[in-house]
Order: structure tokens, then C-alpha cells, then sequence
């Protein structure tokens, strides 16, 4: 008996290490990353509040390892524009993109009053290259509005792609936006870049609009 339960106990062993370097589930990402942003914004919002920049630099540390900026990048980009752009340029829009994507959910966040927020259970295996993760927001007036993070695996960690907010496709909807951007600016490259700051907050301008005409 006493050498069954050392020998199970030898096998318990060798595979802990397995179980603990094992990387966290696309579920465990959107969960952890959640519960870490609310629980920062809980206890900073009203400094946040007086000074923003710091705000969006403490979402990229705590976005930033969880988005692909890159594949996320290249996707509003499109290939129609990607395959034309330098690796600066490329480099240049990625950082510009990050930012401002911080300052749109980060505006949202600051709004953010103790609504309830529940990532739903994961849906499938998750054991391919992608898959999505549900979420809902019950406001006040116990409205439910879906979120669905669509997420990739790349180098055996899972990272969010692209973001549905109550039906509204954020890539989507910046994809359109910067299509646009290029048209007005007839085709400078360099021009919508660097004035992405603005295509960004007329997305959200334009999310806002279909959000309340979705509320009516």
C-alpha cells in the first residue's frame, strides 16, 4: 500500500510543473485580464479621472500582452494597403492604433459605475487556432448588452483579435474607417496614419450613435 501511494505521489509530482507552466485558456485570459482592470479602476478611478494619460498607460500594461496589435493591425489595414506599406509605416500605424485603442475603451471605462460584468463559461474545446470568448454587461436598469472577444492562438498564447460590443464589430467598424480616411486623404499612406487619432474618435462617435439608436 505504502508503495502505491509513493508511487502515485512520484507521478502527482512530475506532472505538476506540467500543470503549472500550462499557458491559461483564451476563458482564463479574457477573465483574468478583466477581473485585473476593473480591480485597478476600482482603486484608482477618481486619480484617473484627474489624469488620463496615466490611465491608458496602466491599460497598456495590462491590455497591451493580451491584443494582437499586430494581426489587428494589418487587418484595418487591410491587404490592399498593408502590402504597400513600409515596415515603418507598418511600425508607426501598429503604435498610433495601441494608443488610440486605449483611449477608446479607456474613455468607456472611466463611465464605468459598478454595472455587472460576467464572462459567460467557455462554449468549445478551445483547442484550435481560434475561438471566441462571450461576455455580458447588465446596466443599472438590467439591460444586457453582449460582448464576444474573438481571439487567436500565437506561440501557444491566446490573444484578442477583434471585439463585437452588442453587435457593433469594432474591426469591422475601424476597417470601414480607415477605407474612408485613405479615399479623403487620397491615398497617403503617411497622412491617415498619423491622423488615426481622429478616425479612432470618430468610431467611437459613431459606436455611440448606434448604441443609443439600438437603446431606443
Amino acid at each position: 500500500m505504502n508503495r502505491m501511494l509513493k508511487r502515485g505521489l512520484l507521478v502527482l509530482l512530475a506532472m505538476l510543473p506540467l500543470t503549472v507552466l500550462a499557458a491559461p485558456s483564451a476563458h482564463e485570459v479574457i477573465q483574468r485580464t478583466t477581473y485585473e482592470l476593473l480591480s485597478d479602476l476600482q482603486q484608482n478611478k477618481e486619480r484617473y479621472r484627474q489624469d488620463p494619460a496615466a490611465f491608458y498607460d496602466s491599460l497598456n500594461e495590462i491590455l497591451g500582452p493580451v491584443v494582437d496589435a499586430d494581426g489587428i493591425s494589418r487587418s484595418i489595414m487591410t491587404v490592399r494597403y498593408s502590402r504597400q506599406a513600409t515596415p515603418e509605416q507598418m511600425a508607426r500605424f501598429e503604435e498610433n492604433f495601441k494608443r488610440s485603442l486605449m483611449q477608446f475603451y479607456g474613455n468607456a471605462l472611466l463611465e464605468y459605475d459598478n454595472q455587472q460584468i460576467r464572462v459567460l463559461p467557455p462554449s468549445g474545446s478551445g483547442d484550435g487556432e481560434r475561438t471566441s470568448v462571450g461576455m455580458e454587461v447588465v446596466d443599472r436598469q438590467g439591460t444586457v448588452y453582449p460582448v464576444s472577444y474573438t481571439m487567436v492562438n500565437k506561440g501557444g498564447e491566446w490573444k484578442v483579435r477583434n471585439v463585437i460590443i452588442n453587435g457593433i464589430n469594432v474591426g469591422k467598424l475601424f476597417r470601414d474607417q480607415f477605407s474612408e480616411a485613405m479615399q479623403a486623404n487620397g491615398n497617403d499612406l503617411d497622412k491617415t496614419i498619423d491622423g488615426w487619432a481622429e478616425v479612432v474618435a470618430r468610431a467611437k462617435d459613431t459606436t455611440a450613435a448606434q448604441q443609443a439608436g439600438a437603446d431606443e
